[in-house]
């Protein structure tokens, strides 16, 4: 008896899949819009960031080279 006791219990609660009907607020689907846009802006600031300094240190040696040449 205790074993088809188990076996129902085991069989109602763990193989049968139904669907769950939750609800997702809006509040989720905000945060996740803001994940997203700061992700994306990170990326940006992150490239446009390492173009400034690259260029800067371009710059920079061109004008140590122009001020050997001169003098």
């Amino acid at each position: 008896m205790q074993k088809i006791i188990f076996l129902s219990i085991f069989f109602n609660f763990f193989l049968y899949q139904d669907y769950a009907n939750a609800y997702i607020g809006p509040g989720l689907g905000v945060g996740i819009i803001g994940l997203i846009i700061g992700f994306i802006l990170s990326i940006f600031v992150a490239g446009y960031v390492l173009i400034i300094f690259l260029f800067k240190k371009v710059f920079k040696n061109k004008k140590k080279i122009k001020n050997k040449k001169n003098k």
